[in-house]
């Protein structure tokens, strides 16, 4: 069970990248989103989400579990939960994804109030909500953008 939850936890292993695992893990849910999942319909989108939410408080509390850190960098599957978000139902083309890509890690690594105040959740919950929340907060900004330009 350890070891699929670390396969999850990780990404299957984006979470072990040298250097900026969580900005490799958006990134790679980005590419993803816009060569596969662009195309899933809406209810389907959303239930990914919500299954792979449920599961990464599970599989991220397992790992930082057995790390001994409450919120170990390798554990990416919160920046994938949260770059889905914040990428949900945008129109094609790549300066959406991009700017959908680059706000999602501003308000990840930024993390202004109350994002920040979900990392103080117990466990799994904390480790995810903060991304949620900086989805959310992606989101919003990215289609607030898109009206204007």
């Amino acid at each position: 069970m350890k070891t699929l939850a670390k396969v999850l936890a990780t990404f299957f292993g984006l979470g072990l990248a040298p250097v900026l695992p969580g900005t490799v893990a958006s990134a790679a849910t980005t590419i993803l989103f816009v060569f596969l999942l662009r195309g899933l319909s809406g209810p389907l989108y959303v239930l990914l989400v919500v299954v792979l939410f449920f599961a990464g408080v599970a599989v991220s509390k397992i790992t930082a579990d057995a790390l001994g850190r409450p919120d170990p960098g390798r554990v990416v599957i919160d920046e994938v939960c949260g770059q889905l978000i914040a990428l949900a139902f945008l129109p094609a083309g790549g300066f959406p994804a991009g700017l959908a890509f680059a706000l999602f890690r501003f308000f990840d690594i930024i993390k202004p109030w109350p994002i920040r105040r979900l990392e103080r959740l117990p466990g799994g919950w904390g480790i995810m909500a903060d991304d949620v929340g900086a989805g959310l907060a992606a989101a919003a900004l990215t289609r607030l953008v898109l009206l204007v330009v």
